[in-house]
């Protein structure tokens, strides 16, 4: 069985400085982990591709999805939060839609991802 290690312990220290210094600051990061596992969720990955292309209301994505409205809502209370969806009121009719474009990209790289696993 391989080992995820080195058989031997030998740190390349020019390597890993350079490597440092092209970190990002931690909050970013962070954000990023927080994207990734609000997607990690069947239903709201369902939900951002719904919204591809056009807005919705609650009822909408709730029938799309086949979850009640009160679960769309407290999906689309944690998208709205890491701003991967927005809303727009019309009258007493709520629409989501996606953010932006970045939102699209996102998803379809991981879909054709997950399509040559």
């Amino acid at each position: 069985m391989a080992m995820d290690r080195c058989e031997a312990h030998a740190v390349d220290q020019e390597r890993v400085a350079a490597t440092k210094k092209k970190l990002l600051d931690d909050a970013v990061y962070t954000s990023l982990a927080e994207t990734f596992a609000a997607l990690a969720d069947s239903n709201r990955t369902k939900i951002i591709y719904s919204l591809i292309g056009q807005e919705l209301c609650v009822c909408d994505i709730a029938s799309v999805v086949g979850i009640s409205e009160s679960a769309v809502s407290q999906h689309l209370r944690i998208l709205r939060t890491l701003r991967l969806v927005k809303q727009r009121k019309d009258g007493r009719m709520m629409y989501y839609s996606l953010n932006d474009d970045h939102i699209q990209t996102l998803l379809n790289v991981c879909l054709e991802h997950a399509r040559h696993g």
